[in-house]
């Protein structure tokens, strides 16, 4: 129970004995009071107190009626949550959708593990990993995982056919209004599932979710925006290179030939498109996506069939009217943004070991390619085939809560926030 006594109360009388620079103007009781409520001469509601209260934690700033400026709101999260309702309903939202996530995984059979966050290097995604090093191995150089994938395929090899993690991940990169490089993905893997089975899995979650939102909002999260897309299945779906082609009224080159890095060059330049820093074949490629595709994925849209190149992981096949090498892959995309990456698992050894060797020849500051001779040797006892599914959760929290910042569903915002709260800048502001 908490009561607050302010200055000309029914109460207030009782309390005159307490030091007034204790205090200050208001006064603020956490606990039981022994008191019967009526109305004062004026007839305001309050308590009438039989004994003096016990104090049990004393609030020595005054709360402010509202907390607009952005950057104190993020300095001060504690006062934030107090004062703005919408930033702590936010909160609850992502707890609520977290935990309906895990139910839709266990409810299907799956099984919760954990994996690894250190180890001797990072794998299962292309990303520049933080670096680190242990007391008890002060010679090696650690690295914070950058994905759990090639953890969880393991345990998929040991038998385990259905699994799923919801945990930290890092990466070493930029921080924006939908990057943070400590964010929480859920990753799933599923013996036996094919590309049909994940795509489906995946419309079902996100349906689920769009119900939960909706109904939390309507009840009690009365703050926060109402959700305004339509997750009716099935969702709508582009195949990458056609798509492409399409769009630019061109075929794309041969990408598995010598020159193709060179004939997208001259691509770029004819359609007065500047090229990434580091003009890879991957990332040619991937400002290509997001130069004609991703725009088009306002509602929720799935993006397949990615060239080989882009999905080292992935499964690939002949595409049967392009004629390229493509991936068994989808990406799920709402309002432009990615949300989910699911793709059939290469479970061959050697051609695992080809796509780990071809990727060598994209490596830049942000793309740490190595052949993992320990995942090699792990495939070599057999893994089944199987679907596997990644979902950044604080990008699927801010799309239900309506928020375009990734700090807004984070409990005390971005890195760069912590940082400055760690660093003693909190102030009292």
């Amino acid at each position: 129970m908490t009561v607050t006594v302010h200055r000309g109360s029914a109460i207030c009388a009782i309390l005159r004995t307490a030091p007034r620079e204790t205090f200050g103007s208001s006064v603020t009781f956490c606990g039981v009071v022994i008191s019967f409520p009526h109305r004062t001469n004026s007839g305001e509601l309050s308590i009438d107190a039989t004994e003096i209260p016990k104090v049990l934690s004393p609030c020595l700033q005054s709360l402010p009626l509202e907390l607009l400026d952005q950057e104190a709101r993020i300095r001060n999260r504690h006062t934030d949550l107090l004062v703005n309702q919408q930033t702590a309903d936010t909160l609850r939202l992502r707890s609520r959708i977290i935990q309906r996530v895990r139910e839709f995984f266990l409810n299907r059979e799956f099984m919760e593990v954990e994996t690894p966050i250190l180890a001797d290097g990072a794998g299962g995604a292309i990303a520049r990993a933080f670096k680190t090093s242990a007391s008890e191995f002060p010679e090696r150089e650690l690295s914070l995982r950058i994905a759990p994938e090639l953890w969880l395929k393991r345990l998929v090899l040991g038998g385990f056919d259905r699994i799923f993690e919801i945990g930290r991940s890092f990466r070493n990169e930029g921080l924006d209004l939908t990057h943070n490089p400590e964010f929480t993905t859920c990753e799933f893997y599923m013996a036996y599932a094919d590309l049909e089975e994940l795509i489906g899995m995946t419309e079902s979650l996100l349906k689920e979710l769009a119900r939960v939102s909706t109904d939390s909002k309507a009840e009690d999260l009365k703050s926060l925006p109402p959700l305004d897309l339509d997750f009716t299945t099935p969702f709508k779906r582009i195949d990458f290179i056609t798509a492409i082609e399409s769009i630019i009224g061109r075929p794309l080159p041969d990408l598995t030939a010598p020159d193709a890095v060179s004939t997208l060059l001259h691509l770029f330049a004819d359609l007065s498109i500047p090229p990434p820093a580091s003009p890879t074949l991957p990332r040619l490629l991937d400002k290509l996506s997001v130069q004609y595709l991703e725009p088009q994925c306002k509602t929720p849209t799935f993006i397949t069939h990615h060239p080989e190149c882009l999905s080292p992981l992935s499964k690939s096949f002949l595409h049967p009217t392009t004629h390229q090498r493509v991936s068994a892959r989808a990406e799920l995309f709402v309002h432009g943004r990615e949300l989910v990456n699911t793709y059939e698992e290469e479970n061959s050894p050697f051609e695992q070991r080809r796509k780990f060797t071809e990727q060598l020849k994209y490596r830049d500051e942000e793309n740490e390619a190595r052949v993992d001779e320990s995942y090699l040797e792990a495939l070599e006892w057999g893994l089944p085939p199987t679907g596997g599914w990644g979902c950044g959760m604080d990008r699927l929290c801010m799309l239900f809560a309506g928020t375009g910042r990734i700090g807004d569903v984070l409990s005390f915002g971005t890195l760069r926030n912590v940082v400055a709260v760690g660093g003693g800048k909190g102030g009292r502001g």
